[in-house]
């Protein structure tokens, strides 16, 4: 643990500066506890594993070493930072064998969460989210009868134009809403389906409740002009449709529990010897 940490000292304090000033990867500071409380909560499974070392960590650590060097040399931060949770997986591997590593996988991918996505993939997402949340929000908007005209990502009302800008695509929301599936499904069902479903529900939900965040935005700007969608009302609402987004994840959960209920094992029949 000594030679990681001297070995990744500066991509670590790059990767916190990263959450400090970034509001997309804010959730990251959480993501460290988390995993180490998931490995935890295996500690009863993983004392009793035989440790069978294998040297085919060894490859792993070299390859995620490599990754760190090339990372380095490209100047690609997001190389530098996946190579850690890879050097780990390999020491884990060479040190204690496959069996805990199978154990304690869960924690090493959740730690993935904390990496902010490269530019190229992040600009690949955003931009359509981008489109998304203007559609939904000229749908909403025009369904009340208030005259608006969309031009890309940008809505043009009588008494103002409103343009959905990256960091109001939604993509924040769904990286943090997706963080908070997994570990909501993790902590409220034990089967691996509906944790995933519950996961991945993040993504149609941080879209609509975005929508619905784009369409109140235009009708305080038609009613208000754009004083009325800056400064506080641009803070709650945001605040508001994380709330309403995680509602509705919730209100997923209860249905699935309610029309598929897991299944309690029954009780072996006791049996009386005379």
């Amino acid at each position: 643990m000594a030679a990681v940490f001297l070995t990744y000292w500066n991509v670590i304090v790059e990767l916190v500066r990263a959450w400090s000033t970034d509001d997309n990867y804010s959730h990251g500071f959480f993501i460290v506890p988390l995993a180490l409380y998931f490995a935890w909560e295996r500690r009863k499974a993983l004392a009793a594993a035989p440790f069978r070392a294998s040297w085919f960590g060894v490859v792993i650590v070299a390859g995620s070493l490599g990754l760190l060097v090339a990372g380095l040399l490209g100047v690609e931060l997001f190389l530098t930072r996946v190579s850690i949770i890879g050097t780990l997986t390999g020491a884990i591997l060479f040190l204690f064998g496959w069996q805990v590593l199978r154990l304690v996988a869960f924690p090493l991918a959740f730690l993935l969460l904390m990496v902010p996505l490269p530019a190229i993939i992040f600009n690949k997402i955003a931009f359509p989210l981008q489109l998304l949340a203007s559609n939904v929000g000229e749908y909403t908007i025009s369904s009340m009868d208030i005259p608006i005209l969309r031009e890309g990502n940008v809505l043009i009302l009588a008494n103002a134009t409103l343009e959905v800008a990256e960091a109001c695509s939604g993509i924040r929301s769904l990286v943090s809403l997706f963080t908070l599936g997994l570990v909501f499904g993790y902590f409220v069902d034990h089967r691996l389906w509906v944790r995933a479903v519950i996961a991945l529900s993040a993504i149609p939900v941080a879209i609509v409740a975005n929508g619905l965040r784009v369409a109140s935005a235009g009708v305080a700007a038609h009613n208000y002009g754009t004083a009325g969608v800056e400064g506080v009302f641009h803070e709650f609402s945001g605040w508001a449709v994380f709330i309403l987004a995680f509602l509705m994840m919730l209100a997923l959960q209860r249905l699935l529990q309610r029309l598929l209920p897991p299944r309690v094992p029954q009780p072996e029949p006791e049996t009386t010897t005379i």
